[in-house]
């Protein structure tokens, strides 16, 4: 039995199919059915039942997978320690962010992180949290930004930093002539949301406390776009929350659709999440390094209420 052997029956045990599983790999589909197949003569058992389409995992097979993970997932560690001890800071990095952080925070801080540490190959994808909660797990992300506590038991969460909400409220608004808010002040049933997916939504839900019964409205409208939120409010659709950070690149004409609330100000927790194992920590360090620095001069809030991404 071999780290390879694993390595390849995981590729199909994701794929369920041996062809793209080969093409994952980088080896020839022969190849790797071959060794495969060596496997389960060695171990006297089947690992897939190849009868199905797509290609399924025995009971056995399912056992071995989560086994083989964890294997596979320690041998990757020995590099690890290798790199720590020589004090190495390269290879590829997979980081996921959420939507909702990716347009803002990425610009902030990835030319600085590259010019740093040119040796880091980052690979950078937009995923939801459900999304990114999946592939950590699967051994698929090295780490991810996003909006926390998760409470999930197999990531570990850094706090890069607490974000405020602040309104956005067009001038024909109820709200309009409000200086500054209550959270009591809000209403879900005026309020433009981020659609379903979006942990920044859930946080706004959480915030308002609950949806009230919408038989009334005229409309319910959702949006996967915070861009498009800003042009139905100034359409005089409803309000809308921001994540500060958006709020620095509001036009100068909107800039006083935008109100703040009155201390404890509600905020959301983001932070840089990975799997418990903690591989690849020197580069989160440096990552969270390098983030932290840049955002701590941006956010000037320090008295805040923290709003879960969970939803109640």
């Amino acid at each position: 039995m071999t780290i390879t052997q694993l390595s390849y029956v995981l590729a199909v045990a994701e794929n369920q199919n041996f062809t793209k599983a080969a093409e994952k790999c980088f080896v020839t589909q022969p190849t790797l059915s071959m060794q495969i197949q060596k496997l389960e003569d060695q171990l006297d058992i089947k690992i897939f039942d190849r009868s199905k389409k797509p290609i399924e995992l025995t009971e056995i097979g399912s056992k071995i997978v989560t086994q083989a993970k964890n294997i596979v997932n320690e041998s990757n560690r020995i590099q690890d320690i290798v790199d720590q001890q020589k004090g190495y800071i390269g290879g590829e990095f997979r980081l996921g962010i959420i939507p909702t952080v990716m347009p803002t925070l990425l610009p902030m801080f990835l030319k600085n992180f590259t010019n740093k540490y040119p040796k880091v190959k980052l690979k950078i994808e937009e995923l939801t949290t459900e999304e990114i909660i999946t592939r950590i797990n699967d051994g698929h992300l090295d780490a991810a930004i996003a909006a926390t506590p998760l409470e999930n038991e197999m990531i570990k969460e850094q706090v890069l930093y607490y974000e405020p909400f602040v309104a956005y409220i067009p001038k024909d608004h109820r709200l309009s002539k409000h200086e500054k808010l209550n959270i009591e002040d809000l209403d879900i049933d005026d309020m433009l949301l981020l659609e379903d997916g979006h942990c920044f939504r859930d946080g706004v839900i959480n915030l308002c406390k609950t949806l009230k019964s919408q038989s009334d409205e005229k409309f319910q409208l959702e949006s996967g776009s915070i861009e498009t939120l800003l042009k139905l409010s100034n359409e005089g659709l409803g309000m809308t929350l921001l994540p500060y950070l958006h709020t620095l690149d509001v036009n100068d004409n909107d800039k006083s659709n935008l109100h703040q609330f009155n201390d404890p100000s509600p905020a959301r927790e983001v932070s840089l999440i990975f799997h418990k194992s903690g591989l690849k920590m020197q580069i989160i360090e440096a990552l969270k390094q390098t983030i932290s620095d840049i955002v701590r001069g941006s956010i000037v809030f320090h008295n805040v209420e923290i709003i879960s991404p969970l939803s109640k």
